[in-house]
């Protein structure tokens, strides 16, 4: 079971295919053209609609949420699939909003997908700040996964959720070896905040691509969205300014196009 198959679907959003496994990450499948709050004064604009449609998805066992309290990650219809998903995975805190068959997880506790004739995987979640120092009583509670099974060759699938670089998130590296990164990116910054920055941009990858050294680092979330101050443009230019080491482990995913990865 070391074959995986990705597809971006925009945003944060990628479904995750173990086996006959369908996990689908942080749904966003609202069409462009809205403007979302997301507390204090911030916002954000929908610029581009995801690359597949709820229909042209199939049956999903397993929604990863990093969290259920910003539109970027959790829309009007994300939110409307949860129900027809077999599991939903997220905080404790958004497992309490959410109801019925979320499971909460606080960072570093485990919980397992098991089905006859399918690879029993384990989904750790493991630790992300959503904005500077002491700001989760604002930004709320976020956590990101770590997915491993029998038969990877190269270690955990490790999806960041939106953070930024700090201790917690580089513990990662003490306890996984990481396969494949899927890191949210994006650089997220708002004007009534000014310079502080809610998520990870270019040179934080690099820095954390240094430490967890995994075979593919894949970004997401950092396109879709006028909160995103670093697209791919931006980041690319970075990349082009790390160590070889680090360039040759990015890969850049083509939106709405399935990907085959070795895990």
């Amino acid at each position: 079971m070391s074959d995986v198959h990705i597809t971006h679907i925009g945003g944060p959003t990628a479904l995750i295919e173990v086996g006959e496994w369908r996990l689908l990450t942080d749904p966003t499948f609202d069409p462009p053209g809205r403007r979302y709050s997301f507390g204090l004064g911030t916002s954000s604009h929908k610029v581009a609609g995801p690359a597949l449609a709820l229909s042209d998805l199939p049956p999903i066992d397993a929604v990863l949420l990093s969290h259920d309290h910003h539109g970027d990650n959790l829309d009007d219809a994300g939110r409307a699939l949860l129900p027809s998903a077999k599991v939903v995975i997220t905080t404790v805190a958004g497992a309490r909003r959410l109801g019925g068959r979320a499971r909460g997880l606080k960072p570093w506790a485990a919980t397992r997908l098991e089905a006859p004739g399918q690879p029993t995987l384990e989904i750790t979640a493991t630790p992300a700040r959503h904005g500077p120092p002491l700001s989760r009583p604002l930004t709320g509670d976020v956590i990101g996964f770590a997915l491993t099974w029998k038969g990877q060759q190269h270690g955990a699938l490790w999806i960041s959720g939106d953070t930024v670089l700090f201790d917690g998130v580089r513990q990662i590296a003490d306890r996984f070896q990481v396969g494949t990164a899927l890191i949210h990116l994006g650089g997220v910054r708002f004007p009534i905040t000014g310079p502080i920055r809610y998520t990870m941009t270019a040179a934080d990858a690099v820095e954390l691509c240094g430490l967890l050294r995994p075979q593919l680092a894949i970004p997401v979330h950092y396109e879709g969205w006028d909160h995103f101050q670093q697209g791919r443009d931006s980041m690319e230019r970075d990349f082009a300014r790390a160590p070889e080491d680090v360039r040759s482990r990015i890969h850049w995913l083509p939106v709405g196009v399935t990907t085959a990865v070795t895990a």
